[in-house]
């Protein structure tokens, strides 16, 4: 693990693969697990903050950035005037504030206000498809194939298998058709009996609306 103190506010931690192991935590993990992420980030700062500088009584910013290698944390002392997420990140996917009660909160992108008119519009067609993975890789090969013109992916992990379930908007697909997608499916997952009702309820969802985007952004070749 690497720590450097960008100033006297902000501290960025580098983290390997390797580093994650070592404290039983994958990327994935910290992508799909809120609780998981705010003890991950709250026992990292007990490690590089050894005079509690950032644990005194301001609230204190949490900023991720996951790579190939492993992630990037940036840890921050924020006052109470300033905007949590204001430090620029690309890719980031949540922060956790520290605030004046030891309460943590998580702050991610929202998708909902372009999605939902689609999805609650009768006269837009839509098509639903979840299908299961034998491996990680699998669903990482497949996503770096399924570019998606319109539609939202969400990956979930249920009794330790992976789970991708595509909504399509098919009349608003023109380069890629619901039959090339369904082909494609087919050469790196199968069916599942698994309904959204039981991932919901059971599941993990690991990521949100755009599983496949970020998949490629995170795992990419």
């Amino acid at each position: 693990m690497e720590m450097d103190r960008l100033n006297e506010n902000t501290i960025r931690v580098i983290l390997s693969t390797e580093d994650l192991q070592e404290r039983g935590v994958t990327v994935l993990d910290l992508l799909g697990n809120k609780k998981q992420i705010e003890t991950f980030f709250y026992s990292i700062l007990d490690e590089v903050d050894k005079d509690h500088v950032f644990t005194n009584n301001e609230p204190v910013t949490f900023q991720i950035m996951p790579n190939k290698e492993g992630l990037e944390l940036l840890i921050s002392k924020s006052d109470d005037s300033e905007d949590s997420g204001s430090l620029p990140l690309n890719g980031l996917q949540g922060s956790v504030v520290n605030n004046h009660n030891n309460e943590a909160k998580m702050g991610t992108e929202e998708y909902d206000s372009d999605t939902a008119p689609y999805l609650n519009d009768p006269d837009t067609p839509t098509k639903t498809i979840i299908v299961e993975f034998k491996d990680f890789e699998d669903y990482v090969q497949l996503a770096d194939l399924l570019h998606l013109e319109s539609g939202i992916s969400n990956l979930w992990e249920y009794q330790d298998k992976y789970y991708l379930q595509l909504i399509l908007f098919t009349d608003e697909m023109h380069e890629m058709s619901y039959s090339d997608v369904l082909a494609l499916l087919s050469e790196y997952s199968f069916k599942t009996k698994v309904t959204a009702a039981v991932l919901s309820e059971y599941g993990k969802e690991i990521m949100k609306k755009t599983a496949l985007e970020l998949t490629r952004y995170y795992f990419g070749k």
